[in-house]
């Protein structure tokens, strides 16, 4: 009897304490959740004019992917949106921790920065739907919630690969002639952003273009694909009707990388933005051939995915990772319009024939009255996190690829890659050698606003928050 008892001990004693060491390896969790629009029509952002969408030519979602560790969860989310404010993120982060338990300093949420989606934050001139924006927002906890439901063991994986042939830089110097007066009306630009394809006018990109596809893969334990996080510095495609919503390239990406790897219907391909704020796919030295509907998407989408397979079929998974993550925020200046500006714009906008469908120039004038009545700073999140040797940065921003290459070549952590749009939005993130350029992309308005100096501030911060991490020990 005693020896019954003692055998039945050793047992349970075993049973508990492969249990114990089952939790403190990896698990996840990954699901889409459809975020098209319940009712059309409604606005879409990205163009100074409103747009308003009749149906979807594809599937918008909200991607989540889930990862624990011992005691540490962590949370992505990717939206197919073009941008989302930080107030509808905190909601859904309020949301999804009080389901799940998750901190909300570990949930990193983001856009795609599709020019095909509804509008959620006010820009230009369109104008987001309440219930659009309360439907997103629940959808996202949603996300969260049911990606953390469906934690089970795991193994992960990471690589970078270079695929340049799809990102150029938009920035450009051009010939005496090739800048043209600005919104504010002056000419002081040095560098068109667009510049015509193929012209005589053009020199040289202003800027670097930064190749890499960056690929978080995770597996089940026995091998079999459960997510995959990507992330490449492109704006996006573009190439849809007008009045349709489409989540352009980054869905497809998603869709044709699922096909590459095998996986079922519970499978989650993302593709996240990284520094792309002056990249495009267009390469300005020759002309470009039109296109049908769809097509280029379809074709980068096709290289991306291709590229990343020939990535994933050779990495080697594991499951014991340390996972760490920082959150911070920080105050940066707001650059304020000077009372000549804004007496310039006030007599366009009284001048204004239709104010309900402004010029090019006349939405940059109020965004100069609406600018000079804004406070002197914001704050910003920004957030850093550590998967085993991987390194991850969110910045809420549109940043240049010149500021992520700079935080991926000092980073702590090989590899690191940078989510942009994170957590909120705050215009775009030039550096002060691009500001002094002037262009498109450093012109004041509710998309560009933040001090000259805020991209050195910020990759300060994030460059000390990986440091933060990576002294995490295995």
């Amino acid at each position: 009897m005693y020896r019954l008892i003692l055998c039945f001990t050793l047992l349970l004693t075993c049973s508990l304490t492969v249990s114990a060491a089952a939790d403190d390896l990896l698990q996840a969790g990954a699901v889409k959740v459809n975020i098209n629009p319940p009712k059309y029509p409604v606005s879409m952002v990205g163009s100074f004019q409103d747009r308003q969408a009749t149906g979807a030519h594809d599937t918008l979602h909200a991607r989540a992917l889930v990862l624990k560790n011992g005691d540490t969860r962590v949370a992505f989310v990717v939206c197919d949106i073009c941008l989302i404010s930080r107030e509808i993120f905190d909601a859904a982060k309020a949301i999804a921790a009080q389901k799940t338990g998750i901190p909300t300093s570990h949930m990193l949420t983001s856009a795609t920065h599709t020019h095909t989606a509804p509008a959620v934050t006010p820009l230009a001139q369109c104008t987001p739907s309440p219930e659009y924006v309360q439907f997103l927002t629940e959808s996202i906890a949603q996300a969260i919630i049911k990606a953390n439901s469906r934690l089970a063991s795991a193994q992960i994986a990471w690589a970078v690969v270079p695929e340049p042939a799809e990102v150029n830089n938009r920035r450009w110097y051009v010939k005496e002639g090739g800048i043209r007066p600005n919104p504010f009306g002056k000419t002081t630009d040095k560098v068109r952003m667009n510049p015509p394809r193929g012209s005589d006018l053009l020199i040289k990109p202003a800027g670097p273009t930064d190749p890499d596809i960056s690929i978080l893969s995770v597996q089940h334990a026995d091998g079999r694909p459960l997510a995959l996080l990507a992330n490449y510095s492109l704006h996006y495609v573009g190439g849809l009707p007008p009045n349709q919503v489409s989540a352009d390239y980054f869905g497809e990406f998603a869709r044709q990388v699922k096909e590459r790897l095998g996986g079922d219907e519970t499978f989650v391909g993302i593709m996240s933005n990284g520094s792309s704020g002056d990249i495009n796919n267009i390469n300005f030295r020759e002309p470009r051939p039109r296109a049908g509907v769809f097509e280029r998407i379809t074709a980068v989408a096709k290289v991306i995915a291709d590229r990343t397979y020939r990535a994933v079929k050779d990495l080697k998974y594991r499951r014991d990772v340390t996972l760490a993550m920082e959150e911070r925020t920080l105050d940066l200046g707001i650059r304020k319009p000077n009372a000549e500006e804004v007496k310039y714009a006030k007599a366009l906008l009284a001048a204004a024939k239709d104010p309900e469908k402004l010029t090019t120039n006349e939405v940059y004038a109020r965004e100069t009255v609406n600018i000079d009545q804004w406070p002197g700073s914001v704050n910003l999140k920004l957030q850093a996190l550590r998967i085993g040797d991987l390194g991850i940065v969110a910045i809420p921003c549109e940043v240049f690829a010149e500021i992520g290459l700079e935080i991926k070549q000092k980073s702590p952590l090989k590899p690191t890659f940078v989510i942009a749009l994170a957590n909120g939005y705050n215009g775009y993130l030039p550096t002060p050698e691009q500001h002094i350029l002037q262009g498109y992309e450093t012109w004041r308005s509710s998309w560009s606003y933040l001090e000259v100096d805020a991209s050195v501030k910020i990759t300060e911060q994030v460059l000390s928050m990986l440091k933060q991490v990576d002294q995490k020990q295995e």
